[in-house]
């Protein structure tokens, strides 16, 4: 059901960007094709030069290269892709994706994009229970996007509870089940 299909990731700042290796291993394996755009900040967490190899495309960060001077067209970006994953997304992405904050690429991408938009939440248990969180999640479920509700479990701060980023594989079928139904 991948073969040849287009999977624009967006990786937002959060620990649970090391998952996306796996999963991007998991999606070329399937024979799609996968384009990364990372947040500024998401390479605190995650390199480029591993996410270029496995998805075996450069890792797009900024409008514009500041040596060649090309553009990253935010539209062409969101018009190339079958499907889009937001993952992680943490409170703040969430946010600026509710309210159309298009501060970095990634989220200009995002307000282009006319495909099916999946997230994958990340955050700390509070974070995720916070009332403007909540509301949120609701905000971008209404837009017709599809929440990949994050597990229980271990979180990076310590504390067990909701919050913990859904693992590459559980992010794989959802995705694959959604090209599946889509196929027929």
């Amino acid at each position: 059901m991948l073969n040849g299909k287009k999977i624009l990731i967006g990786i937002s700042a959060g620990i649970a960007a090391y998952k996306i290796p796996y999963l991007i291993r998991l999606l070329k394996k399937s024979n799609a094709e996968v384009q990364i755009i990372a947040s500024p900040n998401s390479l605190n967490f995650v390199t480029p030069l591993t996410l270029s190899v496995l998805s075996e495309n450069p890792v797009i960060v900024e409008p514009f290269n500041k040596e060649t001077g090309k553009w990253n067209s935010h539209i062409e970006l969101a018009n190339w892709a079958d499907l889009i994953l937001i993952a992680p997304a943490t409170a703040n992405t969430l946010a600026k994706m509710a309210n159309g904050i298009a501060d970095n690429l990634l989220i200009a991408t995002y307000l282009s994009a006319r495909t099916k938009v999946f997230i994958a939440p990340t955050m700390d248990l509070d974070m995720y229970h916070h009332p403007s969180t909540i509301a949120n999640i609701a905000k971008l479920k209404s837009y017709g996007h599809e929440i990949i509700e994050p597990n229980v479990g271990e979180l990076a701060s310590g504390l067990q509870g909701e919050g913990r980023m859904r693992e590459p594989e559980e992010i794989f079928a959802v995705i694959e089940n959604f090209l599946k139904k889509k196929a027929h």
